[in-house]
């Protein structure tokens, strides 16, 4: 068995016949509607994602502008899971119109 193979027999038996394939042109309008299909496929995919449940928390506040005077109760609601943020967001919500502002629970909803 004759075992010196030159460099182009070894690359044959490994990856097989090494001719090029034929060059197609290519035209440049088949790149461009290529890419249009590609954009609007992407675009497509982006509008089916839709959100099925948001998680939603109702936060009760008390408010007044007067100390210890008459006292308003508001409801909040909050796109968060989070406690914290729906507190702090329901606060700072009510401390435009009001300036004593008093938390009184978080539900979820």
């Amino acid at each position: 068995m004759n075992t010196d193979l030159t460099e182009e027999e070894m690359r044959r038996a490994l990856f097989g016949p090494t001719e090029p394939p034929a060059p197609t042109p290519k035209s440049h309008q088949q790149d461009i509607v290529q890419e249009a299909v590609a954009v609007q496929a992407i675009k497509a995919a982006k509008k089916k994602v839709s959100k099925g449940f948001t998680p939603r928390l109702k936060v009760t506040l008390r408010v007044s502008n007067e100390f210890e005077g008459k006292t308003f109760e508001i409801v909040h609601e909050a796109d968060t899971l989070s406690t914290l943020l729906a507190e702090q967001e329901a606060t700072k919500t009510a401390r435009k119109k009001f300036m004593y502002v008093e938390v009184i629970s978080v539900k979820s909803m």
